[in-house]
């Protein structure tokens, strides 16, 4: 290894706590690239801008990021919901002017707090509407109208001195399943995938982006070989070579199945470092002995040849550059955020079919039901919908319930209303409303990416702002 290059300033790892630990304030004074912080981080504003404060001072270019999207997956509101709309909905407003707005208000709360970096937006189209990562956090399935709001968001939270990331690359919509469990193939043709899924990528980097992160999945169109953060022919000859883009390349987080499984974060860290990725997310919990072997793992690759040298020092140029662009504008004055959408502008948004609006302008009791599917990986633990804003279910039910159950806690006359996520996509939850529906009328909510049944009223999002709008539309 180069005398001038240190592994570590291309490394981004996560742990867990509110203060900075000791050992992780020494590996910043010796030039680590950057932190990447989670719901585990954050316990209030002060608190998450005393860590970042305390980040900073130990190396003033650090990156410090978040995955703050701007709905569901919000770090900054896991622990009670977030009142931003999130991108389906933005979508189906379809107005880039607040989609700006609310990217802008997103980036002048992680300004305050001392973020540098968001790991959003998600400019994924999602083809797949069994996709169970991705989903509510596309702004659609149409490549043009997710260009335009990528571009927006992008544009609207860089306004703010924060960083954008546009994700996945080349297109992780057109999966069932899930990166962070397995490794998912796009089996699309490579006329499709340039036409479907780069648009929004392409909007994204002229808009602006400073960053692009990878996606941990095979396209054997593009690279029958490797997965596309380890792909050479995906990053540096499709990303760089053709689209242009000249920023830090960020990879998903290498602890993913995708990434991995069967060989390892420090390999995982090389091979990413070969194909072109400049910062490595290394996952939310990465002790010091792990960020070692990494740095070791690099180190020894350099030594042996396979890995160019020349490589790492590009990588973390780009990262030292990012970080001190950072830097600069930590010191620049901030001005006031934009007001966004309010909960009757979501509600406009909703798909709701006629007999569930005949149900509904009925003088009854409801009885609000919950269906909890299991917390995919993106989103994480956290209030969702109308029950971060206070509402008690009469029955909850998950994947290993007993469905009769649900209608069981039916009060006589009321009309029952049942919430979930993704509907289509769960045995149970199917069985459960079909039950329900035996025991007298219901009006079945979807506040994921609703499928073809099971959704008399598609919110398109479940955070703590579109549940508002689900109770205004519903009613007590």
């Amino acid at each position: 290894m180069s005398a001038t290059v240190n592994p570590l300033a291309v490394l981004m790892p996560g742990f867990v706590g509110y203060t900075l630990p000791g050992w992780l304030e020494a590996r910043l004074r010796d030039g680590l690239g950057g932190v990447c912080l989670f719901a585990a981080n954050v316990e209030s504003p002060a608190q998450l801008r005393a860590l970042t404060d305390a980040i900073h001072a130990a190396n003033p270019h650090a990156i410090v990021s978040i995955d703050e999207e701007g709905g569901d997956v919000s770090r900054l509101y896991q622990a009670v919901g977030s009142p931003f709309p999130g991108n389906a909905v933005l979508g189906r407003m379809d107005d880039a002017a607040v989609t700006e707005a609310v990217a802008a208000r997103v980036g002048a709360e992680l300004a305050e707090a001392g973020v540098d970096l968001t790991l959003a937006p998600d400019v994924d189209v999602n083809a797949d509407p069994r996709n169970p990562v991705i989903g509510i956090r596309s702004f659609g399935t149409d490549p043009a109208l997710v260009s335009r709001h990528s571009a927006a968001w992008v544009a609207g939270v860089q306004s703010r001195g924060v960083s954008a990331c546009a994700k996945h690359f080349p297109g992780h919509g057109d999966t069932a399943q899930d990166s962070h469990h397995s490794l998912p193939t796009v089996t699309a043709d490579a006329a499709t995938l340039r036409e479907r899924d780069l648009p929004p990528f392409v909007a994204a980097i002229e808009a602006g982006s400073a960053t692009v992160m990878t996606s941990h999945i095979m396209l054997p169109a593009l690279d029958p070989e490797l997965p596309a953060t380890f792909s050479r022919p995906i990053l540096e000859n499709l990303l760089r070579g053709e689209l242009g883009f000249d920023g830090v390349i960020v990879t998903d987080a290498l602890d993913m199945q995708g990434a991995s499984g069967g060989r390892g974060i420090p390999a995982a860290a090389v091979l990413a470092l070969a194909a072109g990725a400049d910062l490595l997310c290394l996952g939310s919990v990465n002790p010091d002995e792990e960020i070692g072997e990494v740095a070791a793992a690099i180190a020894a690759a350099v030594a042996d040849g396979s890995l160019d040298a020349s490589r790492v020092t590009e990588a973390a140029a780009r990262c030292a550059a990012l970080g001190a662009s950072h830097a600069a504008r930590r010191t620049a004055a901030s001005s006031p955020a934009p007001q966004i959408v309010d909960a009757a502008a979501v509600r406009a948004t909703f798909a709701v079919d006629d007999a569930a609006l005949a149900l509904l302008a009925e003088d009854r009791p409801r009885a609000w039901l919950r269906l909890e599917p299991a917390a995919n990986m993106a989103v994480g633990p956290a209030p969702w919908g109308p029950f971060a804003s206070g509402v008690a279910p009469a029955a909850t039910l998950g994947p290993d319930g007993d469905p009769a159950s649900l209608a069981d806690a039916v009060p006589a006359g009321a009309l029952a209303v049942i919430v979930g996520k993704d509907n289509h996509r769960h045995p149970w939850a199917l069985a459960a409303i079909d039950a329900v529906r035996e025991r007298g009328d219901a009006v079945v909510v979807d506040m994921g990416w609703p499928g073809d049944t099971a959704a008399d009223v598609a919110t398109y999002g479940a955070s703590r702002l579109v549940g508002a709008a689900l109770l205004e539309l519903i009613g007590h």
